[in-house]
């Protein structure tokens, strides 16, 4: 089975949590943290940095790692290394997601969150 491996950031901002919607693919209007994949000679960090400068056009600082998620999408495997991260500017540009919305422990559930992160948004909310 393919296998991929990419980063996440949870960017909080008071009782908030960040979440984009994805606006390609086969899991297209599904949401999701924003990140991706890592590039030959990246830290874990820089490509979270570089990957939310490039999908936001923000600048954030990675506070530190969450968890790492595996899971088996019918296609490939998925390794997700997730990330508190806090935002540096407050400008955000979406360009590469159809939404996105700050969501409250309240409103966790009122999106449809990737398979991959359900288990992340239940270990969220007992934090929250």
């Amino acid at each position: 089975m393919k296998r991929i491996e990419v980063v996440a950031a949870i960017i909080r901002k008071g009782d908030r949590i960040f979440a984009t919607q994805r606006g390609y693919g086969e899991w297209k209007d599904w949401w999701e943290f924003p990140g991706g994949k890592m590039e030959v000679g990246e830290t874990r960090e820089e490509a979270l940095v570089r990957e939310i400068r490039e999908e936001l056009s923000t600048e954030i600082c990675v506070d530190g790692l969450f968890c790492t998620v595996d899971y088996d999408y019918p296609k490939f495997h998925l390794t997700m290394h997730c990330y508190f991260c806090s935002l540096t500017t407050e400008a955000l540009h979406l360009n590469e997601h159809e939404a996105a919305r700050w969501l409250s422990k309240d409103e966790l559930n009122s999106v449809r969150w990737l398979p991959a992160d359900v288990k992340l948004i239940e270990e969220l909310r007992g934090m929250m």
